[in-house]
């Protein structure tokens, strides 16, 4: 009996310490380029190329932090990255959510037809369609009007929206821009599972298609609104390529993206080969910078978020 109890108290210990390690190490993994990019980002030059130090600067250094505000010019890159991505990402947000309550809730003609499209949009990259996207938004028409107008008038009258936040807003208000078809599945996969009998009240009360949608199927859908407005956020925070190819001043992440030495030079006035002395650190700072609100964000939603993953749909 006694040595029973030894070998499953034996048993108990193995598992507590061999699950401590393994999810240290994980974390570890996860962590490390994290960790690394802090401390770099804190260390002056003589500590960066210093051999000797590792993890622990000898000195914390805060001036690569106010270098790369100037060399990424934070303050007018980010304040683009609000004005082409996040608020359409807040557009987006609203309008699949709109689109997916109609496809979960309403026996719409062509149904199917749309769910099709909306699978297509979620499985073709936006890199197959850029072409034919950058055509339309320089030379923008609606059904061909514009065009034949202009036959008419002898006049190219079709706008140019190269460079205007409308490269992004339109398509985000028709729930087709940057991962819309993922998010139109998620909504769509909630409102699914909520009971109708809710709705069904609230109609019998008199309560139109809208007024259920905002009195009851919002509120009743915080899981799903979370998941979606991370998601939608983070992805076009992050988004390089659409802002790179729209847009004629860069975001944020195509500054960082675009970066190189000849930044450092042209805004610090320094030399090449000083320059070159600073690229590592500098570029350290600014994915630092990038990452770090993303993070915040992700910090003040991220229990509501995990709770709203078992919820929304999404599985594998």
């Amino acid at each position: 009996m006694l040595a029973k109890r030894q070998k499953k108290l034996f048993g108990t210990i193995f598992s507590y310490i061999f699950r401590y390690v393994f999810f240290l190490s994980i974390s570890y993994v996860l962590l490390y380029p994290f960790i690394y990019i802090v401390v770099n980002s804190l260390k002056d030059l003589s500590n960066a190329y210093d051999a000797t130090v590792t993890w622990v600067p000898k000195t914390i250094y805060f001036g690569n932090i106010v270098d790369a505000f100037k060399v990424f010019d934070i303050k007018h890159t980010a304040m683009r990255t609000l004005i082409f991505e996040i608020i359409a990402s807040l557009i987006q947000f609203c309008s699949c959510a709109v689109a997916a309550y109609g496809l979960a809730r309403f026996d719409l003609k062509g149904k199917s037809i749309m769910s099709l499209l909306m699978i297509i949009n979620i499985l073709v990259p936006a890199m197959m369609i850029i072409i034919p996207s950058y055509v339309n938004y320089s030379h923008m028409d609606f059904f061909g009007i514009l065009s034949l107008i202009s036959k008419i008038a002898g006049k190219d009258i079709r706008p140019n929206l190269i460079g205007t936040p409308l490269v992004f807003y339109l398509p985000a208000l028709a729930g087709v821009g940057l991962k819309g078809g993922l998010f139109i599945y998620i909504y769509s996969q909630f409102f699914k599972g909520l009971p109708k009998e809710l709705e069904e009240a609230a109609w019998i009360d008199g309560a139109g298609a809208w007024k259920t949608f905002f009195r009851i199927v919002i509120p009743s859908s915080s899981s799903a609104i979370i998941t979606v407005l991370l998601f939608s956020i983070v992805w076009h925070w992050n988004d390089y390529y659409l802002a790179q190819m729209y847009l004629d001043e860069p975001t944020l992440s195509v500054a960082i993206n675009n970066f190189s030495v000849y930044s450092i030079t042209d805004t610090l006035g320094l030399s090449v080969e000083a320059a070159t002395y600073l690229n590592v650190p500098m570029i350290l700072t600014g994915c630092l910078l990038f990452v770090l609100p993303m993070i915040l964000f992700y910090i003040v939603v991220q229990r509501k978020f995990m709770a709203s993953i078992a919820t929304s749909g999404i599985v594998g």
